[in-house]
């Protein structure tokens, strides 16, 4: 697989796309035009990037995060199997839109990285057929599945750090935090554009140690241009129930707004930008 994309080609319309099978790097790989296990898309606005985006939720993960909001995005069977075009067609209904609000399009899960030549094709496609910038949203936990094509398609890393406390994030998780702090660092390496994702959970993630762990690490990448605090949620609790998971954290309030200031004060403390 190159190392480096193709040229950037003129924004296309559906039907006339410069980008054929035979010349994107994820067909290198697979010699056909590739197909993933597809969740579902959405648009959004400053969630998931900056401006609207055109937001593709993969299936499968390989987390078991304890306050996860889309359990229903674990398993890759539970996805509806779908070509590249049929993604690329459905943004291009939204490029004008998109590029007003200065956005893009974001490539999301699940864990987008279990599914890596779906992925790099999907942003490789919405990158130089579609014009947009490229966001990727993942744990980082399966960062070594990047190519380098990929990571030079994407514009934005979009980095779950979910504890420094290594012990508490084998137990929010079920997997360790190494492989994403490796990633964080490969980033970093590239001078990749990171903005770092933490979410706030009272009584677990909000201990000062495990904040100011993260803060520090964060600041000493030098890539990281905003961290997004997040006031853990319940929203996602009756999709636990509906798939007949048991949500352990039903009982875990939120975290107030002092509580989430003070965090992201920390994480200003380090010369960062937190919202």
């Amino acid at each position: 697989m190159p190392e480096t994309p193709a040229p950037a080609q003129p924004r296309r319309r559906p039907g006339t796309a410069t980008t054929s099978a035979a010349t994107t790097p994820a067909a290198a790989v697979t010699r056909r035009e590739p197909a993933g296990m597809l969740h579902s898309w959405d648009l959004s606005t400053g969630v998931d990037g900056p401006g609207t985006r055109f937001v593709t939720f993969l299936s499968g993960c390989p987390l078991r995060c304890q306050y996860c909001h889309n359990p229903d995005t674990r398993y890759m069977r539970d996805g509806r199997r779908v070509p590249v075009d049929e993604v690329v067609r459905e943004a291009a209904k939204y490029v004008d839109f998109i590029e007003v609000s200065g956005g893009g399009a974001t490539v999301s899960g699940g864990e987008p990285l279990l599914q890596p030549v779906f992925t790099g094709e999907l942003l490789h496609r919405f990158k130089h057929e579609l014009g947009l910038h490229t966001a990727l949203d993942t744990s980082g936990y399966l960062g070594s599945r990047a190519t380098g094509a990929l990571l030079a398609d994407t514009d934005l890393v979009l980095l779950d750090i979910k504890s420094w406390d290594r012990s508490l994030h084998r137990r929010l998780t079920a997997r360790e935090v190494g492989p994403t702090l490796a990633f964080a660092r490969r980033l970093a390496d590239l001078g990749k554009e990171v903005w770092v994702r933490f979410v706030l959970v009272p009584g677990l993630t909000d201990g000062t140690e495990n904040v100011e762990g993260v803060a520090a690490f964060t600041a000493s990448l030098g890539n990281v241009s905003r961290v997004d605090v997040l006031p853990f949620h319940r929203l996602g609790a009756e999709k636990w129930r509906a798939l007949g998971l048991e949500f352990t954290l039903a009982d875990t309030p939120v975290p107030t707004d002092g509580q989430t200031a003070a965090a992201r004060a920390v994480f200003a403390a380090h010369g960062l930008h937190a919202v």
